[in-house]
Parts: C-alpha cells; structure tokens; sequence
C-alpha cells in the first residue's frame, strides 16, 4: 500500500502542470504528510485498529482519489477545448497514461481501504459483510475460509476494471462498490478514448 501511495505520488509530481491540481509541492506534501503518519501509527503491517488511524487512511486515499480526478477533468478538458499538451502527441499520450496509471491506483487504493471495513479489520478477521466478492471466497476448492484479499488483489482488480470497462473476476456487491467500479470504467473510457483519438488526429 505505501508503495502505491509512493508511486501516485511520484505521478503528481510528472504531471504537467495544466492538469495537476494546484503546485506540485502542495499536493506532495499532503500525501506525504498522511503516508508518515500512518505508517508511524502501524508500521509493522496495517493490521493495528484505531479510528483515527482509519480516518488518516481514508483521507490519504481520498485526496489521492481527488488528485486523479481532477488531473482527469483537465486532461479532458483540454482535449476539447484545445491546449498546450495539443501540440505535441508525445507530451499527450504521456500525460495520458499518468493520469490512467493515477487513476487505476487511486481507485485501487480506494477499494482496498473501504472493502469489508478496512485493512485492519480484514487482517483481524472481523469483517462482517464483503463489498467484492472475489473467486477465493466463492469457493472453498480454490482457497481455504480464511483467505483475505491483499492489495494486489485490489490493484489487478483496478486494473481489469479500467482495461475491460467491467468487473472480471471481482464482482461488485456493494453499492458504492458498483458506483466507484463504474466511475473508474467511464474515466478510463474516456481518458483511452480521447486521448488516442486526439493523438493520431496530431500524428496524421
């Protein structure tokens, strides 16, 4: 988990500056911020239960979620009403896949920290109810009763979703599991669409 925040972090930073939402030093600070302080409230594994380091955790991955949102709504935004990033296919198709590959972590991230309760409560087993229903837990031919996503369940699960604009082999049982799952699908949509529409239209 603090490998991915890292790394969208080291994304804002790549981000042009027409996209990305405020300086660069603002947002990197914030993230920075919240990331040290998790993981000095439980820096063994994220296994420790305290609300405020829940809260902690949900604001980091709500910012991360914001950042990458709104770097979306730029990028889009410049696609249509025509940008500095418009002139060159190379500068578009990079700033392109920073915010995709922002995006799938974010929202990675985001059903990572809100399935079943949280980290902590799926490592101490007290998840009472499953926001994903993953293949491991549907049948107990394939893994044992006691298995329990890992973030890079969540990161594959992300990553399908943007690619195949649906679930795969996660489905979705909540429904703001649904909702976030089909917010993702669109903004990958509309990112891949876009983008490499417009880049071969300035290729051509």
């Amino acid at each position: 988990m603090a490998g991915a925040v890292l790394a969208a972090m080291v994304l804002t930073f790549l981000l042009p500056d027409t996209v990305r939402l405020g300086p660069h030093w603002v947002l990197l600070l914030i993230e920075g911020v919240l990331l040290a302080a998790v993981i000095a409230g439980d820096p063994v594994k994220i296994s420790r239960r305290t609300r405020w380091l829940r809260a902690l955790s949900i604001v980091l991955v709500s910012v991360l979620v914001l950042g990458a949102l709104w770097a979306t709504v730029q990028l889009i935004s410049d696609l249509i009403n025509g940008g500095a990033l418009m002139n060159s296919a190379s500068e578009l198709l990079r700033a392109g896949a920073i915010v995709w590959v922002s995006n799938n972590i974010a929202f990675a991230l985001l059903y990572w920290e809100l399935d079943g309760g949280g980290a902590a409560a799926r490592a101490h087993k007290l998840a009472i109810h499953h926001d994903f229903a993953f293949p491991q837990q549907l049948s107990p031919k394939i893994e044992s009763s006691d298995w329990r996503p890992r973030f890079i369940d969540y990161l594959y699960l992300g990553f399908t979703n943007a690619t195949a604009f649906s679930p795969t082999d996660a489905m979705p049982l909540a429904p703001w599991a649904k909702i976030a799952m089909a917010v993702q699908a669109v903004v990958s949509l509309a990112i891949l669409g876009l983008v490499i529409a417009r880049a071969v239209n300035v290729f051509g």
